[in-house]
């Protein structure tokens, strides 16, 4: 029996010994392949086009997660914001580079990241390079983009879509009176339509004002970038949309809307003639992930690099108290990476990237005291995306400047917050009662087995109440308006970046370079470096910490599919009952 374990044991150690080796040989191959992979450059020949096909999602940065692909849990890959920008760039002064092909793209991008894109577009139109746009399926996001094009083809038998704007909210009342359940909210602002699915079966007036209001201004911007493009009238237009009198490819070219109705194959051609290669050869073409990895063509600046820096911090996503990840704000995450920006003397000024909706009250606030500090010390500037809402907004009012895209959704200063009552639920849908002891009259505040008394109530509300003033308090003094002021464009209400930059809630129109440049200035120095915050984690990094939950994430996904956003928004609503929120009346998606 004694040589029996001794023969168990010895067994099991060389097993453990041996998986051991074998980790460490696996961990010896991932780190070379991503080494590999990170120091690999890709040669550009001259006479390439630039392909770009947007069938990935577009984040504020290109995630580091190379290691993903090997693991094959990269089904929600993205692509950044600021890579696509930077190769954009890159092409126009690349002598290898000829043109640019828009090929056609199945993701929507915010309103004003295809504004950031599409000028990224015409600046390249600059340098006197092609480019040329081609689709199966023009959706109106598309479009907009594909518009620039010195020619626009669309294949003879595809789908161009020209309808005009649309936006749909998703109402739960009906659902919770089924179920027994009373949704208790508590808000400050007559706009603040967020909890509104909760206990309305449509729009509140308000709300529906504010909706036509937004998507009356996007939709304004929409029609005169594509009019100035395209040369037709803004009017017109809006005629041919409001009318759908584009129902076929050939009426799109008779509205003048493309250049041509042409297979994919006769593009590749013509786009042959203009790079001057044989028709029986191949076309050299580039995507967007390779050439983000290419050496341009073009003289190197032989000047000394500075020493300055301008740091962009990038806050994207909800925001919440924690570290977060690169799709959500971690108050604790965005406030340390403003602390060392603030620290770091080499960093002259500060540009703060915001793209949020909004989230968590004292998760901004926490964020908006490490803006004021950083102010005060150095320039900061901010650069809004497709969203600067409400918590959004909160970070943002501090700033020195504050830069908007026309398309930006911003604003909605405004606080709720909201309680379930599950009584009914409980007792009449399951048959389940409750009953217990506490020490003192509000022991059990925030228990959901039961409706709040009007005296929880009235201290809840009080709570919000002091989080709105706080709110507007914060605004005002960092846009030099009055609290009384802001609290009349306030109210929750939901406003464009062009629409904010009349009322004073913006102080200009531009984008991320808008920002950069004028942190520059603002900084006093021509010479820098750009460095970006917080730091991204790598794959690898996330692999050890929360592999279970990227695994799990990963099977609901796959599950779910189209369906995933539905899922996501449940998750939103159980983080909502949590504490006061500063956050969006809701998902915005404009149709």
């Amino acid at each position: 029996m004694k040589q029996f374990f001794k023969f168990v044991f010895a067994s099991m150690l060389g097993i453990f010994l041996m998986s051991l080796i074998f980790f460490g040989i696996f961990l010896i191959f991932i780190f070379g392949v991503i080494a590999t992979a990170s120091e690999k450059t890709v040669d550009v020949e001259p006479g390439t086009v630039l392909h770009i096909v947007f069938n990935t999602a577009i984040t504020e940065r290109t995630p580091n997660d190379q290691l993903a692909g090997l693991l094959g849990l990269d089904e929600d890959k993205s692509i950044g914001l600021n890579d696509i920008l930077a190769d954009i760039k890159k092409a126009k002064t690349d002598n290898n580079i000829k043109g640019i092909f828009l090929d056609e793209s199945d993701v929507t991008p915010g309103e004003a990241t295809s504004e950031e894109i599409r000028n990224a577009l015409l600046d390249f139109k600059g340098s006197g390079k092609f480019i040329i746009a081609y689709s199966e399926v023009y959706t109106q996001s598309f479009y907009y983009l594909a518009s620039v094009a010195d020619k626009v083809y669309v294949n003879p038998k595809g789908i161009f879509l020209f309808h005009g704007f649309s936006q749909q909210e998703t109402f739960l009342k009906g659902a919770l009176d089924k179920l027994g359940i009373e949704v208790q909210v508590l808000k400050v602002g007559t706009y603040k339509s967020a909890v509104e699915p909760f206990f309305l079966t449509k729009m509140s007036p308000a709300n529906r004002l504010q909706v036509t209001s937004y998507l009356g201004s996007l939709y304004d911007h929409f029609l005169t970038e594509i009019g100035k493009s395209r040369k037709v009238s803004k009017d017109s237009l809006f005629e041919i949309a409001n009318d759908l009198k584009i129902r076929f490819p050939e009426d799109a070219l008779k509205y003048k809307l493309v250049d041509g109705l042409d297979y994919k194959d006769q593009v590749l051609d013509e786009l042959k003639h203009l790079t001057g290669v044989e028709y029986k050869d191949d076309l050299k073409t580039v995507s967007l992930s390779d050439y983000t990895k290419a050496v341009p063509d073009r003289k190197s600046d032989d000047k000394k690099e500075s020493k300055n820096r301008i740091a962009i911090v990038y806050a994207s996503g909800e925001i919440a108290g924690g570290d977060g990840d690169e799709n959500s704000i971690g108050s604790e995450r965005i406030s340390k990476a403003l602390r060392e920006v603030r620290l770091d003397d080499r960093v002259k000024a500060v540009v703060l990237r915001v793209n949020s909706p909004g989230g968590s009250s004292i998760a901004s606030d926490v964020i908006w005291r490490e803006v004021m500090l950083t102010k005060k010390v150095k320039p900061i500037i901010v650069s809004m995306g497709d969203y600067a809402a409400s918590g959004g907004y909160y970070i943002s009012c501090a700033a020195d400047s504050i830069f908007a895209e026309p398309n930006t959704i911003t604003g909605s200063i405004g606080i709720f917050a909201i309680l379930p009552n599950m009584q009914k639920f409980f007792n009449d849908k399951l048959g389940i009662t409750f009953d217990g002891v506490k020490t003192g009259k509000y022991s059990d505040l925030g228990d959901v087995s039961r409706p709040l008394t009007p005296e929880e109530r009235a201290i809840l509300q009080n709570q919000v109440d002091h989080g709105y003033d706080d709110f507007t308090k914060a605004v005002a003094n960092g846009r030099h308006k009055t609290q009384e002021y802001i609290n009349s464009i306030g109210q929750g209400r939901v406003w464009t970046g062009e629409q904010a930059i009349k009322i004073g809630l913006v102080d200009r129109l531009g984008n991320i370079s808008d920002a950069i440049k004028s942190a520059a200035k603002e900084a006093k120095i021509k010479n820098f470096k750009l460095e970006t915050y917080p730091e991204q984690k790598s794959f690898l990094n996330k692999f050890g910490l929360n592999m279970s939950e990227q695994m799990k994430l990963h099977f609901v996904r796959s599950e779910l599919g189209e369906n995933f956003k539905y899922y996501e928004q449940l998750k939103g609503v159980t983080k909502m009952m949590r504490t006061p929120q500063a956050r969006l009346p809701y998902d915005i998606s404009i149709n």
